[in-house]
């Protein structure tokens, strides 16, 4: 048996240093799409087979989380921690602080290439790849042409062509497009794969959200009517799952140009979205809060010297991407980074390289999770959540005020409280003259319609 047939065996794939240069990397950014979108993952109601190959051959952390935003387009801090390993407290501190992802990469030799969405982009980091793509204004070709995912592909392969004519370097390339951000426009082929009556509703569904969790009127929430209907939810997803089946097309043709170009048994992928989304859930719509749903996009790592087919629970930030690609091409991670490389996990040297999770949106939410059990505070109404998430995955039963959990609400706070030092999160935890949290019918009422 040969060296490179037994660590296939065993899973792997050869390494970098055997073949004497260090690996291509390909980090893909989707926008706006939740863990449980992949079929490979749990949803039998989707088709994505090109990220289903990358889950079979690698590595997915089915705890990875976005740690939020200060505003509520949140995709925005999102990359930015990507592209800066930092938390987004400490980006507002210091927004135009270095280094970034791809400096870090050209210093180490590589060609470093990106397409990324305008309206969404680090702006200082964008400087520094080499080579880049910065499509229109708010992104809308190719949702006009109902292409989502096109553009993103095209200009992959344009760099990769422009690469095999001196290919003494080895890339980068970071692939962030638009979708499946709204508005979702598919094409016929791939809406016609899916019927809105046999789509599932999310287990989750709620008609509204039972209190005021601080944004209930902001613009995404905007994007379907009060209450929310079960046949209203399912067009959504109808249209979602199109548009996401269409994208994983063009992943497919990234896939097959890397593979065409030689390099795909010396290419790191990595597959992630800036965060997830509700579409029903919760009676919410967007991503303006700290359910699982919205800020645990999920994580996929494949390529030379990674264990296939693995997932697992480890927690994990999206700031982590940074060290993580940093370690597995062999170069040391910049000491000032935040986030922490998930290597030791990859190779089953560690099961987790932290044992919490803090999680922050604006000023109205913030979260804390440990173990099984999820806490989630509104210091604007004095209300908190618990949830036991190995129980109750999908957030809907409120643990908070049961007696028998008293003793734990007090820890989980306990923790949030040191997290929040930690990161250096001034935010207050409670509000002495809240109003009452409660929604009722007569708010959406009110509430202009969407």
């Amino acid at each position: 048996m040969t060296r490179r047939e037994m660590l296939t065996r065993l899973g792997l794939a050869a390494t970098a240093s055997a073949q004497g240069r260090r690996p291509n990397v390909v980090l893909i950014v989707t926008d706006d799409q939740r863990q449980d979108t992949i079929h490979a993952l749990g949803n039998p109601a989707v088709r994505t087979p090109n990220l289903d190959r990358l889950v079979r051959s690698g590595v997915t952390f089915r705890n990875a989380y976005c740690m939020g935003g200060h505003v509520a387009a949140v995709c925005l801090p999102s990359r930015m921690m990507i592209m800066r390993g930092r938390s987004w407290f400490s980006l507002l501190r210091d927004p135009s602080a270095t280094p970034n992802l791809p400096a870090t990469l050209n210093q180490a030799g590589y060609a470093t290439y990106q397409f990324t969405k305008r309206s969404n982009t680090d702006h200082a980091a964008q400087k520094s790849f080499a080579y880049s793509d910065y499509p229109e204004p708010d992104d809308q070709a190719d949702r006009l042409a109902a292409q989502p995912g096109k553009q993103m592909a095209d200009g992959a392969l344009r760099f990769l062509a422009r690469w095999k004519q001196d290919p003494g370097r080895p890339f980068f390339m970071y692939l962030a497009g638009a979708s499946p951000h709204d508005p979702r426009v598919a094409a016929p082929e791939f809406l016609a794969m899916y019927d809105p009556a046999k789509i599932p509703l999310p287990r989750n569904f709620r008609p509204f959200h039972p209190f005021d969790n601080g944004d209930l009127l902001v613009r995404d929430e905007r994007l379907a009517a009060w209450p929310r209907t079960q046949d209203e939810i399912r067009r959504h997803l109808r249209d979602y799952y199109a548009v996401i089946t269409q994208m994983d097309r063009e992943i497919g043709r990234v896939l097959e140009a890397v593979k065409q170009a030689g390099q795909y048994d010396n290419t790191i992928f990595l597959f992630t979205s800036d965060q997830g989304l509700a579409l029903g859930s919760h009676g919410l719509m967007g991503k303006q809060n700290l359910y699982e749903h919205s800020m645990r996009p999920g994580l996929i790592i494949a390529g030379p010297g990674i264990p296939r087919g693995r997932q697992v629970e480890a927690f994990a930030y999206l700031f982590d991407i940074y060290p993580t690609i940093c370690e597995l091409v062999g170069l040391a991670p910049p000491a000032s980074l935040e986030g922490k490389s998930l290597v030791p996990v990859i190779r089953g040297r560690a099961r987790q390289v932290r044992d919490a999770v803090f999680l922050a949106y604006r000023d109205t939410q913030r979260a804390v999770r440990r173990g099984r059990f999820k806490l989630l505070r509104y210091p604007r109404i004095n209300r908190t959540q618990l949830f036991d998430l190995a129980a109750d995955p999908d957030e809907v039963e409120d643990l908070a005020d049961r007696p028998s959990h008293r003793a734990r609400v007090e820890e989980l706070m306990a923790l949030l409280r040191r997290q929040q030092k930690l990161y250096a999160d001034s935010a207050p935890l409670t509000w002495e003259s809240a109003p009452p949290g409660d929604v009722t019918l007569e708010f959406f009422r009110k509430a202009p319609p969407p």
